[in-house]
């Protein structure tokens, strides 16, 4: 029997803040490992997360080259950086001589062999692993000996992405999150041969730029992806219960998210990873692109959209939610309900996580979701908001939501917490 816990908000914070601290030691690589020199990063890809990204190296005072395939992505690329930068001086956030200084850290290629004198090349390329091998090899054939190759996929094998290279030791996960210039998280994930100079140089180099860090292990996600599968696997279930999308987004909203996954996946747009007449495992999202319903930037995707992108509940939505699943609305689970349902399987996936030893400790866990995916401060994290509702609860929602799908049965580790009366802050990786 597992008791909740109640914390003031000065505990929350405290506890917010060692997390924080925690974050940064990685117990089974010596602090005195030798640092390699970053003085020259590359970039591949000038979009939005590789533009987003080499302004960070940048506003820190190291020069990057870029790469495009073509030099009207290059010189679209380098318009967004320049507009950034102007913003922010406009703002007062730097002066305005800056904005020339930080672009001239910047040059543009669209020859991969000027890649050749850089100490650190990131790959931010669509999410394909052929084409992701395809750069590593030949990344492989023209970076320096002790050069690192890092690769931004949020959710990719990276050891596979590795095995193509004859130095996988100098091959690691740097996981942005997008807009990268301005998110806080960094995931650095460790592959099986990631050598220990390569991991410590990452985690001081997040500092350079100004991010937090989390070193993670490589599985399907990593960390804040692999959990947040787990929450948008539930809200599409809650759609065939009788739940419209704008009843799973004001529940979380509700809960303290300023997006829901409906309203998070008309940001980004609907069609990531979709063509036309594809049939994916989202019939819905299929039927909404093939209507041009592609998000915010169509003016029309689970939401319709004004002028100004303010959303509004979208009767063509209930239309197809009605024909695809079958189900009216009326019998749809209560807001606390949707909580429960969207919430508690991502402190279960914490646990299978930290279960594999894919995170060094539970409260990283929290980093994570603090810093990448704008988790309520005032609930702390999936952990320790875990501790808040006690493992009795989460338990009884996951026997629940496991008896429908496999995926969802409740962790070794949840049966133990509930039996035994332990803390979900106190679990140990592996």
């Amino acid at each position: 029997m597992t008791d909740p816990i109640t914390m003031t908000p000065s505990e929350v914070s405290d506890y917010i803040a060692q997390a924080g601290r925690d974050a940064w030691l990685v117990p089974d690589v010596p602090e005195n490992t030798p640092r390699r020199t970053i003085a020259k990063v590359g970039v591949i890809g000038a979009g939005t997360m590789g533009g987003g990204i080499s302004m960070n190296f940048a506003s820190a005072g190291i020069d990057v080259t870029i790469l495009e395939m073509k030099q009207e992505a290059l010189d679209r690329g380098f318009g967004v950086v320049r507009k950034n930068y102007q913003r922010s001086a406009d703002r007062g956030r730097f002066p305005q001589e800056e904005v020339e200084e930080r672009m001239a850290r910047l040059t543009g290629t669209l020859s991969m062999d000027d890649f050749a004198d850089c100490d650190l090349v990131i790959e931010a390329v669509f999410e394909d692993m052929e084409l992701k091998k395809k750069i590593f090899t030949d990344l492989d054939r023209i970076m320096k000996p002790g050069a690192i190759l890092a690769t931004n996929t949020s959710a990719l094998n990276i050891d596979e992405i590795a095995a193509v290279t004859k130095r996988p030791e100098d091959v690691i996960g740097l996981h942005f999150f997008s807009p990268a210039n301005v998110m806080k998280l960094l995931e650095i994930v460790r592959a099986d041969k990631t050598a220990d100079d390569v991991i410590m140089t990452c985690m001081d180099l997040a500092k350079t730029i100004n991010k937090v860090a989390a070193l993670v292990g490589v599985c399907p996600g990593f960390v804040g992806n692999r959990i947040l599968f787990a929450r948008q696997a539930q809200a599409q279930k809650l759609v065939y219960k009788g739940c419209m999308p704008w009843d799973v987004d004001a529940a979380l909203n509700t809960f303290g998210f300023r997006m829901g996954p409906y309203q998070m996946s008309d940001m980004a747009g609907l069609d990531i990873g979709w063509k036309t007449g594809a049939k994916t495992a989202n019939p819905i999202r299929d039927a909404l692109c093939e209507l041009d319903r592609r998000g915010q930037k169509t003016s029309a995707g689970y939401y319709d959209y004004d002028e100004n992108r303010k959303p509004s509940p979208s009767d063509v939505t209930a239309k197809i939610i009605r024909e695809v699943t079958g189900v009216e609305p009326g019998a749809a689970p209560s807001q606390d309900e949707i909580i429960d349902m969207c919430i508690h399987p991502m402190i279960n996936e914490a646990l299978k996580i930290l279960e594999e030893g894919m995170a060094q400790r539970a409260s990283d866990v929290d980093v994570v979701w603090l810093n990448g995916y704008g988790w309520p401060a005032d609930k702390g994290g999936p952990m320790l908001y875990g501790d808040m509702v006690g493992a009795d609860k989460v338990l009884a929602t996951m026997e629940r939501l496991g008896a429908d799908d496999d995926r969802f049965m409740p962790a070794d580790t949840l049966r133990k917490l509930a039996k035994d009366g332990g803390r979900f802050t106190d679990v140990q990786p592996g």
